[in-house]
C-alpha cells in the first residue's frame, strides 16, 4: 500500500482521547494508507511514559499496515492532538517527547479540541465545544487569534463531562432517598443500575470498594430519565446546555466574533450521544446571543481533524480534504459538519 510513496508524501495523525486513541497515516492526496485504534492514553490519566508507549505501538502498527519499512521516519509531519495537552507547557513537553520518538521530521502537538474544530469545518475557523469524559472549548479567529480554557476540571471552573453528569445522577438520587432532595425518577433508575433495594446499600458497597464506581455509566441514564419527563434530571440537562452556550459565547466574545457568521462545532460522546436533546437546545440558546453563528455536530472522527491540520501544514494537494473525508464518511454520529442544526 505504501509502494511509490515516500516519507515526504505522508502525514501521521494522532487523536489521543481519554477513552481511545486513533492513529491515521495518510498521503498528501488525502488517501488513507492505514488507520488503527487503541486504548485511551491521556498523559494525565496514565502518565507520559505509558502514553508514549501506547502511541508508539499504534504508530508502528499503522506503519506496518501501510507497508512502511521499520526504522527511520514514518512520515514527513506528525499532527498529534491529545487530551491532556491542556496548557501550552504541556503541549511543548509532549511535542519534545514525541519528537524524540523519531516518527517524522516535524511535529505539532495541540489539544484534541483543535482537531474537533478542524474536523467540523473547512478551514479550522470558529468554535469547538467538546463534552465527553470532560468538557472543553477552543476558538480560532480568521486572523489566527485563539481563545481557550485551561479545562483542568473543577479547579479551573469547569462544569460538565460524562463523569460529572453521572456523579450528579447518583448525588440527586441519594438525596431523594434520604429526604434531603426532591423526589426524582433517578432514584429507581440508579437503584436498578446497582441492583440494590436501597441506594444506601449501594453507597456502602461503593465506599467499601465492593463495587466499582463508574460515573460515566450513569450519564446516559440521566438523559433517559430526563427524556421521560423528570424535572430533576431535566434540570441537569438544562445546566449542560447553559454551560455549552456559555463556553461558546465567551469564546466568540473574546475573539470579537459574536456577530460574525462562524461555525460552532459540537462533539464528544455526551453531546453526540444525546441526539437533538442538547444540540438543538444549544442552537436555540446560542442563536439569541450570536444570531449569525452556525451550530454543527461533527460527522467524522477527530482523527480526521488531526490529519487535516497535518495536511494543512505540509501544503497538501487540492482535493485532499474531500478525499480524506470520504474515507471516513459515516464513521461518527451527529448531524454532520455540513449541516446546520435547526434553531
Amino acid at each position: 500500500m505504501g509502494e511509490g510513496i515516500g516519507v515526504t508524501d505522508r502525514v501521521l495523525a494522532i487523536d489521543g482521547g481519554n477513552s481511545k486513541t486513533a492513529v491515521a497515516l495518510v498521503d498528501t492526496d488525502g488517501r488513507v494508507l492505514a488507520r488503527v485504534r487503541g486504548p485511551g492514553a491521556s498523559p494525565q490519566n496514565v502518565g507520559l511514559e505509558r502514553s508514549l508507549e501506547v502511541f508508539d505501538g499504534l504508530v508502528r502498527e499503522a506503519a506496518r499496515a501501510a507497508g512502511v519499512a521499520d526504522g527511520g521516519f514514518v512520515a514527513a509531519h506528525t499532527a498529534a492532538y491529545l487530551a491532556g495537552a491542556d496548557l501550552p507547557q504541556e503541549e511543548e513537553d509532549l511535542r519534545a517527547a514525541i519528537e524524540a520518538r523519531g516518527w517524522s521530521a516535524a511535529t505539532v502537538v495541540g489539544n484534541d479540541t483543535f482537531a474537533l474544530l478542524r474536523a467540523g469545518t473547512t478551514d479550522g475557523i470558529g468554535v469547538a465545544v467538546v463534552c465527553g469524559a470532560g468538557i472543553n472549548c477552543v476558538a480560532v479567529a480568521p486572523d489566527g487569534r485563539t481563545h481557550r480554557f485551561p479545562a483542568l476540571g473543577r479547579i479551573s471552573g469547569d462544569w460538565g463531562g460524562g463523569g460529572h453528569i453521572g456523579s450528579e445522577a447518583l448525588w440527586l438520587a441519594v438525596r431523594a432517598e434520604d429526604g434531603r432532595g426532591e423526589p426524582t425518577a433517578l432514584l429507581d433508575a440508579v437503584r436498578a443500575h446497582y441492583g440494590t433495594a436501597t441506594l444506601a446499600e449501594a453507597v456502602q458497597r461503593l465506599h467499601l470498594a465492593e463495587v466499582e464506581f463508574d460515573p460515566h455509566a450513569l450519564c446516559p441514564l440521566l438523559f433517559e430519565v430526563a427524556a421521560g419527563g423528570d424535572a430533576v434530571a431535566q434540570a441537569v440537562v438544562d445546566r449542560l446546555v447553559e454551560e455549552v452556550v456559555l463556553l461558546a459565547r465567551v469564546s466568540l466574545t473574546r475573539l470579537e466574533l459574536l456577530s460574525e457568521p462562524v461555525d460552532v462545532v459540537l462533539g464528544g460522546g455526551v453531546l453526540t450521544g444525546t441526539g437533538p436533546v442538547v444540540v438543538e437546545a444549544v442552537a436555540r440558546r446560542l442563536g439569541e446571543v450570536a444570531p449569525a453563528a452556525r451550530v454543527r455536530v461533527v460527522d467524522v472522527p477527530p482523527v480526521v481533524g488531526a490529519a487535516l491540520l497535518g495536511l494543512d501544514a505540509v501544503g497538501a494537494s487540492a482535493g485532499a480534504e474531500s478525499r480524506l473525508r470520504e474515507a471516513y464518511e459515516g464513521s461518527a454520529a451527529g448531524a454532520g459538519s455540513g449541516a446546520v442544526v435547526r434553531r
